[in-house]
This record gives C-alpha cells, structure tokens and sequence, in this order.
C-alpha cells in the first residue's frame, strides 16, 4: 500500500512539474527574462502629413479614424511623440539613420532626381535589423534620394533602398506631387518598355510637351494652386517635367490599393513560419500628402472633402495590414509602431477643398502651426506602440522621438546601438517606463527648436512669421520664444521675459546639446 501511495505522490509530483515547466515555457515565449534580447516582427507604419488631431483618439471626434483608434487603444498613445523635423525628407532621414537630419546639410525636402541623402557606409535601422537576422523591406514613399543625381531611370537603379538595408524594396521615388510618377521594385521602374524609354528633369522641359501652364485643359481632376504647374499626369499637374513610360506610370486612385497589396505579399513571402526568420517591415503610405486622391470608395466618406477622405483610406489600409497580421497568427508576435513624418497642412499647393470643407476639424488638434513649422504642431504628430499581449494599453505622457528607433530597436534584438543620436528608450516604446528623454532638438526648414522637459525654445530668427502659401506660423520671430507646454500645450504665452533664467538655462542646454557655435539672435544656428 505504501509503494502504491509513494507512486501516486510521485506521479503528481511529476504532473506538477510538468505543468510549471510548460507554464515557464509560455511564459518564455511570451515575455523574455529582462535583458533577453528578443526579435518580434516589427512593422513601421508611417503616415505623409498627418496631424495630432487627424486621429481621433487624440482628442476629436471630427474624423472617423477607427482602425487607428483601436491601435491606441490596444497599445500606448504617446502624447509628446515627434518626429525629428517638420518636413518628410529630414523625418526619414533621422528615423532610418538614428542621427539628427540637420546634421547633414543636405536634409532638406528632395527633388525627384536627387542622389541618395543617407551614406551607404554607415549603420541604417535595416542595417542593424538584418545584422539580428532580420528580413527587411521599405513599400511606399522613399523620398530620400536615388542614385549619384544622374540617373537613367531606364536602367539598374543603384544608390537606393537596397543599398542602405532592406532585402527589398517597392516604392516612389520621392513624393506623389513629383516626377517621376512611377513604381520602383527594388533596381527596376515597374512596368517600363524597351520603345518608350522614361525621362526625368528638374531644370527643364523636354521640347514640345505639355505642362499645366501650356495646356491648362489637361487638369482634369485637380489644379494647382502654387508650385505644382509643370508636367501634367493622370489629370494632375506635378512638380518636375517628365516625358514617355506611359506603360510605368501610376494611377493615382489605385496606389493604396498597390502598397498594401505589396507589403501584404512581403508578409507572405517572409512569414517566420517558413523563413525562420523575423522580418522589418517599413510600411510608408502616401496619404494625407498632395495630391489627395483615394480610391472612389472613399470618396465623400469623411465629408471634408479628399484630404479628409485620404485619411479615411489611410485609415483602412492600416486595419488591412493588422487583419493580415491575425489572419496569419503574427499579431501576437510583432511589434507595430505608428506615426507620421510630421505635422499638418491644408493646401499645400492644390485646389482640393482641404480649406473649405475642414469644417470643426481642426488637423493640428489644440497645437500651434503645422507643417513647415517650429512649433508643436510641425513635430509632434500621432505616435503609437502596438504588440498584442506584450504591450499594456495606456496613454504615456513619456518624451518619445522616432530619432530612436535605432537604439530602441537595437537593444530590443540585442545589437550594438550604431548611433550617438539615438537613445535607448526601449521601456518608454514598451510601456515599461513613463520616462523617455530627456530633450529633443527639432527642426523646420533650417532652423532649430529646442525641448528640454516641460519647455521649449524658439531661438530668434529673422524671416516670415507666417507662410502665405500654406497659411501657416511658421515660428520665426525677431526675439526668442520659450513655453511652459504642461500649462501652455497651444503655445500661446512666451514667457520668456518672465522667466530670464529658465531662457538662459535653456539656451546654454541647447547650445550643449546641438553641440556647435549657437547664434541665439540672428538668423540661423551656425552648423558646422
């Protein structure tokens, strides 16, 4: 009788054990120990000039925005989420690279045919991604450059995304405003034929073709309103001339449908179930930027007219791509993170009614400025951090920047952070931590912002207070302007006259931190 109950005992013992060891197994799986490198799939969703207030999770209740909505709700709204810059090339630059855009000259809003911005010697996120075993691919817009700046776009491209890190690449050259107005697989134009070879320039037209300005009649879905008036496709007048590829060239109403159809594949071809490997998704939608023209079934959708409706498509995609991501069993093991490459406009050289049927809406939420600008409204966009069963949903007040991706991500996959400017805030992006950074240097159109715990400065600089074109502040004044944003988050006290010793305080960190000669009343940082 005593063997028998001396084996039952074990038995259960045995059980018992088992189950802990299965239950540490799935806990394993789940959430390594602390210090555990780790390697979910990560997907980057980045949004062209979509404001604070164009999500309603942030606050309104104007624009339906519901697959976004569940995406902050699932994981952490970040409310003091930026972008590096207050226009698309810099913001790119400084999320793929880690390192500041105005550290390089060059960073400023790329033409069409401009050579590739980001040094293929140095260390990109793909980079460092693939170096863990990543499988890496950039769908959408690229706009950081192609090439030496001459290129035959009949041929090889070299100086692109594949040079820089991703496996793979399907994207637009720079912007849907620009020429050429064309699809990019990896080294090839999509679709090109041998008897229409396609021509691209920045200097001039090519002899006898038509531009917005010699045939007016040809814009038939939209008109320019400043700046876009020289070749004319699909009804759209572009920035940059353009002649032959017929058999390439995009249709404007289709692209959504095309970048998510590509980035669905990419999933496909790299499940980890078959590869064995975790993939880097960079998933960069064309929407809200001009021209606005989505697919008919958004048309009228959101009653602000076709920027409203972009949104309403962007909106759409995003909840396509995490269907697929369930569908496929990854949620649960990726890693998403949304955000825009900066902050709002409404005409931004377009006659589309993005004026005259905004309504209550307002792009920027309850920021000053907007795109183009130094303050809050030009950096600090809708950012989230979504991963199904990792991340505990919450709002996060943490000072986050998409600068530091790189040392995020590095110290989530267990590599060597590559640069000086990126900072591990790993904990923040996982909702492990309500702290972030520190301070922030931002910049627009050249200039320099800075952000250092609840404040920011606007340095003086000489120039416009107001963009006319776009109509918006654009944050240069003659004398320096310093906020307390907890108190002040519309930025419409400068309290820099009241508080001389926080704006001396301010400036001498800012002077450390962009860490060269700092001019704080002339008209531009000296970046040497």
């Amino acid at each position: 009788m005593r063997l028998y109950l001396s084996l039952f005992l074990a038995g259960i013992l045995c059980v018992c054990q088992l189950a802990c060891s299965n239950s540490e197994s799935q806990d394993s799986k789940s959430k390594n120990a602390p210090g555990t490198p780790e390697r979910p799939n990560i997907l980057v969703v980045y949004l062209d000039d979509l404001g604070y207030g164009d999500v309603s999770a942030y606050g309104q209740n104007t624009l339906p925005t519901p697959n976004i909505d569940a995406l902050a709700k699932g994981g952490i709204r970040f409310t003091n989420g930026y972008a590096t810059s207050a226009t698309c090339t810099p913001s790119r630059y400084g999320l793929l690279t880690g390192i500041y855009p105005w550290r390089n000259e060059k960073a400023r809003i790329l033409p069409g045919d401009a050579p590739l911005l980001i040094d293929t010697t140095i260390v990109t996120l793909p980079k460092m991604l693939k170096q863990a075993g990543y499988r890496t691919a950039v769908v959408g817009k690229w706009h950081l450059g192609i090439g030496d700046g001459n290129v035959d776009w009949n041929e090889e491209l070299h100086g692109n995304p594949n040079d820089v890190g991703f496996d793979y690449s399907y994207i637009m050259a720079a912007t849907t405003d620009r020429t050429p107005t064309v699809y990019i697989e990896n080294r090839r134009v999509v679709g090109l034929t041998a008897d229409d070879p396609i021509q691209v320039s920045y200097k001039e037209n090519f002899p006898g073709e038509p531009t917005a300005i010699s045939n007016p009649e040809l814009m038939t879905k939209q008109k320019w309103h400043h700046g876009h008036n020289q070749s004319v496709h699909n009804g759209i007048p572009r920035i940059g001339y353009q002649k032959g590829g017929k058999s390439a060239l995009w249709h404007d109403e289709d692209m959504a449908d095309v970048f998510l159809n590509q980035a669905k594949a990419f999933i496909d071809d790299n499940n980890p179930e078959k590869t064995g490997e975790p993939f880097f998704l960079y998933y960069a939608l064309q929407q809200p930027h001009v021209p606005r023209v989505p697919h008919p079934r958004f048309v009228g959708k959101s009653g602000m007219g076709p920027r409203g409706d972009a949104i309403v498509e962007a909106d759409w995609c995003l909840g396509e791509i995490m269907k697929k991501l369930e569908a496929d069993g990854l949620a649960e093991n990726t890693l998403v993170l949304f955000s825009s490459d900066n902050g709002p406009v409404l005409n931004d050289g377009y006659y589309d009614d993005a004026v005259e049927k905004i309504g209550d809406h307002q792009a920027a939420g309850p920021l000053r400025g907007g795109k183009y600008s130094l303050f809050e409204a030009g950096t600090k966009v809708p950012f989230i951090a979504y991963w199904k069963g990792r991340i505990e949903p919450q709002v996060s007040d943490a000072l986050v920047c998409q600068v530091d991706f790189v040392g995020s991500l590095a110290e989530l996959v267990g590599q060597k952070n590559p640069s000086a400017d990126s900072q591990n805030t790993l904990a923040a992006f996982l909702g492990e931590s309500k702290k972030g950074r520190d301070e922030l240097v931002l910049e627009a159109t050249g200039r320099l912002a800075f952000r250092q715990g609840n404040y920011i400065l606007i340095p003086a600089y000489k120039g416009n207070a107001l963009s006319k074109q776009v109509n918006i502040e654009t944050g240069i004044a003659p004398e320096a302007h310093l906020f307390d944003i907890t108190k002040d988050p519309g930025q419409r006290e400068n309290i820099a006259k009241a508080q001389p010793e926080k704006l001396s305080e301010m400036k001498n960190a800012m002077q450390k931190a962009v860490g060269v000669q700092f001019k704080v009343n002339t008209e531009e940082l000296e970046l040497k």
